[in-house]
């Protein structure tokens, strides 16, 4: 899940904004990435819930995975309307630019909704490290911490990347001597 949703999802949120090409192209970048995002998480629910069966271990006890179940259906749901608005030909213009700024918002709250849901899966995995007896100031410990605080700084990253001014298109035309 945190190779879909944080580390793909963030490529495709940064793709629109920062590629120079033009929107179309941008556009099936940014849809692509976001579809295989989706489809790693979906994975990675589905693994989770098999991991818990196999193991007797209760289904949807804690935050972590009430809020990951949520920014699946999030994503999913964002992911279906741009789809249907910005890619298909069936949205029109005025749809379209009245959908942007909301599309843009619900992309930006899930994304951060995600990397916090991993930050407490993080947290929730070495609860149960130390439960199982191994040292709190251990190596397992320091590379859950660590991955902890990558993905919130590369969360933190594509967050600033995007709310960054993006390249200016060019029509490439005309340029003065």
């Amino acid at each position: 899940m945190l190779i879909g949703l944080i580390i793909i999802g963030g490529q495709a949120i940064m793709s629109y904004k920062s590629l120079p090409l033009n929107k179309p192209e941008k556009k099936l970048i940014h849809l692509i990435l976001h579809a295989i995002a989706l489809i790693l998480g979906i994975i990675g629910i589905y693994t989770a819930f098999k991991y818990h069966n196999e193991s007797n271990i209760a289904n949807l006890y804690s935050l972590h995975s009430w809020l990951g179940l949520g920014v699946i259906i999030l994503y999913g749901i964002q992911w279906i309307y741009g789809f249907v608005v910005f890619f298909y030909p069936g949205g029109t213009e005025p749809i379209r630019s009245e959908s942007l700024p909301w599309h843009v918002l619900l992309g930006i709250f899930v994304y951060i909704l995600a990397v916090g849901t991993a930050t407490l899966g993080y947290l929730e995995k070495l609860t149960f490290l130390e439960n199982s007896g191994l040292a709190k100031y251990g190596p397992e410990a320091f590379l859950v911490n660590f991955t902890a605080i990558v993905t919130i700084l590369y969360g933190t990253f594509v967050i600033l990347t995007i709310l960054s001014q993006g390249p200016s298109e060019d029509d490439y035309s005309y340029s003065a001597i």
